[in-house]
């Protein structure tokens, strides 16, 4: 008796199967890669979340909240000091890299920092949980994906925020009347859970100029800022309107500037904010610099939002320790409310 020999795929039945697993790979694939975003925003939550924890030891240890600037001291008269960032490194679990840091004074000029030079070791080193997993620095530099509120609309609320320089500052740069001061749990009268203290930025692009505003590519415009024409620097909320209004309408050629946004360990109180961000536009939206100061990373007389890879908004952290989702939709009374810590505005949680 004769055996019949199997039969093979026909060309037909192969190409069904491969269009099936085709099918079943482009269904399975968001949900993996939805997972895995999930996955990072979770982790990137946790940071926040330690971050505050680290706030609040620092307060418990010297009754305040540590400056967002370490000046005037040390410093050399350009007015640079080492970041905020830095005080809170023994309280991240990062005492050793405390204990490597070289007091001195910072020696500045147009060429960059000194007192860089004396800190290589400390400030190339990457602290792990100060990086959001969401994002993917593009500068061979120790980053931070995470900054401090330095207040309300600058131009007329001053530095209202959580994380400020430690003195007045004063001339030019700052509004009238407007001293930073050291932030006491006393001092945010607005609520310590109405009131934020960090969130995310996207850390700064290496090559800016080839960046535009009209880019989608996540890996752009967030990374650098862009020049405005709005001098927004009289402290009346037109003026604030008008500067937000500005910077949303830039065409999608304008190129954008370079921006230190994410170099965590120095900064230069009166207008330049490494480490923070402020209250002006809504999370996600474009970083502008003011008119005429364009020479300058992060202008806080501009807006300097936060920004997250995180679809539809970014990780919060309020000032007492709490980690919410601040929606990019969020109205815009509320979101300048909860950048001052003394405003006297009542916050809606629907708000939010």
């Amino acid at each position: 008796m004769r055996l019949k020999q199997p039969r093979g795929f026909t060309l037909i039945e192969l190409l069904v199967v491969i269009a099936i697993i085709a099918v079943l790979i482009a269904l399975l694939l968001p949900a993996v890669q939805a997972a895995r975003e999930a996955a990072r925003r979770s982790q990137c939550t946790n940071n926040l979340k330690q971050i505050g924890l680290a706030f609040h030891n620092y307060e418990s240890t010297h009754s305040a909240f540590p400056p967002s600037v370490m000046y005037p001291s040390p410093v050399d008269n350009w007015g640079w000091g080492p970041s905020g960032h830095l005080s809170l490194l023994p309280f991240i679990e990062q005492v050793s890299l405390w204990n490597a840091y070289n007091v001195g004074p910072v020696q500045c000029n147009g060429s960059g920092c000194g007192q860089y030079n004396m800190n290589t070791t400390v400030f190339n080193t990457q602290v792990g949980s100060w990086l959001c997993p969401s994002d993917a620095p593009m500068r061979m530099v120790s980053m931070s994906s995470y900054v401090g509120n330095m207040g309300g609309p600058y131009h007329f609320t001053g530095y209202s925020g959580t994380f400020v320089p430690a003195t007045g500052v004063t001339g030019a740069a700052l509004p009238s009347g407007t001293p930073a001061s050291v932030v006491k749990l006393a001092s945010i009268v607005d609520g310590t859970s109405n009131t934020a203290l960090f969130s995310e930025v996207v850390t700064g692009h290496s090559n800016a100029a080839t960046v535009t505003a009209g880019s989608s590519n996540p890996n752009g415009w967030k990374r650098v800022m862009f020049q405005t024409t709005s001098a927004a620097n009289s402290p009346t909320m037109a003026s604030a309107q008008a500067m937000i209004a500005n910077c949303a309408s830039l065409p999608p050629t304008t190129a954008g500037l370079s921006t230190s946004r994410g170099d965590w360990f120095y900064g230069y109180p009166s207008y330049v904010s490494y480490g923070m961000y402020n209250h002006l536009s809504g999370p996600n939206t474009r970083s502008c610099t003011n008119a005429g100061w364009n020479t300058y990373s992060v202008d806080q007389f501009g807006t300097a939002p936060p920004s997250s890879m995180h679809s539809g908004g970014v990780n919060m952290t309020m000032a007492d320790g709490s980690v919410r989702f601040m929606k990019d939709s969020v109205n815009q009374q509320a979101w300048w409310a909860v950048g001052t810590r003394n405003g006297g505005e009542v916050v809606s949680s629907d708000a939010l």
